[in-house]
């Protein structure tokens, strides 16, 4: 059945809005989006709405159009995000979706402040000294992601209950982007990793800027990627709090995310030069059979509506 249907979205213009946030998110998040695949069809268009928006800001600030204002631009998506939650039609397709997303899951304005509030974080050159300097900038830039998620995903208990593993999840998420993407974040001014973390095994920021491999380095990047290895445990003691049917999803998501850090070892930490992907071999070992069992679940309910 079409996730659209599945999730009773009629109106052509909503019914397009839906599709071209899911071909964001097919272009741009491969490990995301073949995990979304793994939920049941009604929830894959809120999941596709909510991570186009958040790469539409984040692109806006990433990769600008040239002569663009990233700041400018960052404070339209503002004033579009303003028209959502004040009950208007906002003039773009993928906020058309998202207010849409908004209004069926009931999602708090105060998620989307945090993260427009993080993305602006980023215009200027990124230094952090202290996790707890970093953790304002992980909230609003990760966190709130799965909070956003979390009605999407559905839990069997109360909804706060089941918070503290979605905020953890968003940061392992964020916390492994850091890792890989450190050379690319250095060429956009941009460190992530807290430089009293870094200090502690003789790191500094211009010794990263040289690109080499250094055992100061790679004993500081081992320390990073135990530290995160810990997130993952507690997102994934979150896991059982979800409902059955968006289990598999949020599995495999953490599973393929968390291989980037198997990767970065397997690289032996030699990271600033190059980047760590999960092979394409390995993403389908992990969300085939998974993957398997959604369509043969959907062929047979399929099958049993045409029969009705």
């Amino acid at each position: 059945m079409n996730e659209l249907d599945a999730a009773g979205i009629r109106a052509p213009e909503l019914r397009a809005a839906y599709t071209g946030c899911k071909r964001i998110n097919a272009h741009h998040g491969r490990t995301f989006f073949l995990a979304t695949r793994l939920l049941p069809a009604r929830a894959r268009p809120a999941a596709h709405a909510l991570y186009g928006f958040a790469r539409m800001a984040d692109e806006l600030v990433d990769n600008p159009e040239p002569g663009s204002d990233p700041a400018l631009s960052l404070d339209r998506v503002g004033t579009l995000v303003d028209v959502v939650f004040d009950g208007g039609t906002p003039d773009d397709p993928v906020l058309v979706a998202l207010a849409d997303t908004v209004r069926r899951y009931d999602l708090s304005r105060e998620l989307f402040d945090a993260f427009l509030k993080s993305m602006r974080m980023d215009l200027k050159p990124v230094e952090y000294r202290t996790f707890a300097e970093l953790s304002e900038y992980t909230y609003g830039s990760a966190a709130v992601i799965g909070l956003q998620m979390l009605p999407v995903f559905g839990t069997i208990g109360p909804l706060s209950e089941a918070e503290p593993g979605a905020i953890a999840l968003g940061e392992a998420f964020q916390l492994t982007n850091f890792l890989r993407d450190i050379g690319e974040d250095l060429d956009r001014g941009r460190l992530y990793l807290p430089l009293d973390e870094l200090a502690a095994f003789g790191v500094s920021r211009s010794l990263l800027e040289q690109r080499r491999p250094d055992p100061r380095i790679r004993a500081a990047l081992a320390y990073f990627v135990a530290r995160t290895r810990a997130v993952y445990r507690r997102a994934e003691a979150g896991v059982p709090l979800l409902r059955p049917e968006s289990r598999p999803c949020v599995r495999t998501a953490l599973t393929l995310y968390r291989g980037i850090l198997d990767e970065i070892v397997a690289l032996d930490y030699d990271i600033l030069t190059r980047r760590a992907v999960v092979p394409k071999s390995r993403r389908l070992v992990v969300a085939l059979p998974p993957l398997a069992a959604v369509w043969a679940r959907e062929a047979f309910r399929g099958g049993r509506r045409l029969r009705s």
